[in-house]
């Protein structure tokens, strides 16, 4: 009731302009000039609502007062929609003025709600024991009652509290069941929400592939090439030193990759934009030798012609196809194939399986714990290119995932 009773009151200082056009038109009856003052002074309280800043006041009143799930701010559609999705729903005329409707409804039943209360709040204090009239009255429209003394005013004294107390209720009940509907959001506001959630959790999923690509594989690198340098250090140092370099370089590369991440999740602009496409696939394949894996590449096509999304999702998909070689194969040659044309691009990796590994090249990497994301991810990321996917043994001694994706989703 308190929420009702400030709505009663914010508009009290509108009504002596409201009564301005009345007192111009002084030789109206008094019915014309009070519904003009009532017409006047509805539509400055409607006027008001019309501003944002009364709506965000609203929003935090009513979630405060009358515990109502409200954002604490009005929806706001996003600044711009995505480049491949579709544009956001405006407001309509009708979605504008529902906070002046909620302005007036909250106006109206806050005096009906303040005043009928009072009223009969002051009845009942004063009709026990007839303490401020000899022979008390309570008068509505054409029904009157005459309670007597003793406790026939004690019972209409309760009577009246009590129907205090269910007025109180009723427009609380009614301001709670009318506040969602008309503070909530709109429908256009509800679509752009789930619009900007769609593309929040789209740009959270793709920074989980490239966090889970490039770190998951620089690690597994590393951790490789520091066992390698480990055991060579003082039969082979130029080995060993081979080994070290390759550990900076992946680890520059990571740090790169990171920040870039790091800078989206911040909402800055990050200092660096990794964009790795099939250009840098030479580099990848050497940062492998040097962890003693045995890589056998066989590059076919002019990759230079692979551009945009397709040549960096290339790029990730055999990434992680040469992490999950080096995790889980059984030692021997890991087999890369890439092969362009006009109209698709494949992608190959084959590795050995098997319980014994080759010790010359496994030799102290022990288990790699798997989050069990990897492949799935793969499987998204070639959907959404619409290519296709397949990842499985082939024959017994060997696993090969294999990638075909159509040349027309390079962006």
């Amino acid at each position: 009731m308190l929420f009702a009773s400030l709505g009663a009151m914010a508009s009290a200082p509108l009504l002596p302009l409201a009564a301005l056009p009345a007192l111009a038109w002084l030789s109206a009856p008094y019915e014309v000039q009070a519904a003009l003052t009532v017409v006047v002074w509805a539509a400055l309280v409607a006027a008001a609502g019309l501003a944002p800043v009364t709506r965000r006041v609203l929003i935090a009143s009513a979630r405060r007062l009358l515990k109502v799930p409200l954002p604490q701010t009005p929806l706001r559609e996003p600044a711009s929609a995505p480049a491949d999705g579709p544009a956001p729903a405006a407001s309509s005329p009708a979605d504008r003025w529902r906070t002046p409707l909620w302005l007036l409804l909250h106006v109206a039943l806050g005096w009906a709600g303040t005043l009928t209360a009072l009223v009969l709040l002051l009845t009942g204090l004063a009709l026990p024991e007839h303490w401020l009239d000899d022979r008390p009255e309570i008068v509505l429209f054409d029904w009157t009652l005459r309670p007597g003394r003793g406790w026939q005013s004690w019972v209409a004294a309760l009577v009246c509290l009590l129907l205090a107390a269910l007025v109180c209720a009723a427009v609380t009940r009614a301001l709670r069941w009318l506040a969602p509907r008309l503070l909530g959001p709109s429908a256009a506001e509800r679509l752009a929400l789930a619009a900007e959630r769609e593309q929040r959790l789209a740009e959270r999923n793709r920074l989980a592939h490239e966090l889970h690509d490039s770190i998951g594989h620089t690690l597994t690198a590393t951790t490789i090439q520091a066992a390698v340098a480990g055991e060579v250090l003082t039969a082979d140092p130029e080995a060993a030193r081979a080994a070290l370099r390759g550990i900076e370089e992946s680890a520059r590369a990571a740090l790169e990759d990171l920040d870039y991440v790091l800078g989206v999740l911040r909402a800055e602009k990050a200092g660096t934009t990794p964009a790795r496409t099939l250009a840098d696939l030479p580099e990848l394949i050497d940062r492998l030798r040097h962890t003693g894996a045995v890589v056998e590449a066989d590059l076919t096509g002019d990759l230079a012609q692979v551009q945009g999304t397709l040549s960096r999702a290339a790029y990730r998909i055999l990434q992680e196809g040469l992490t999950n070689a080096l995790r889980h194969g059984a030692g021997g040659p890991v087999q890369i194939g890439v092969a362009a044309t006009r109209d698709r691009l494949e992608l190959s990796v084959v590795n050995r399986t098997g319980r014994e590994k080759d010790t010359d090249t496994a030799a102290g990497r022990g288990d790699f714990p798997t989050s069990g994301h990897g492949l799935p991810g793969l499987a998204e990321r070639v959907r959404l290119l619409h290519g296709e996917f397949r990842s499985g043994p082939d024959g017994t001694e060997h696993w090969r995932l294999a990638v075909r994706l159509p040349a027309r989703a390079t962006a």
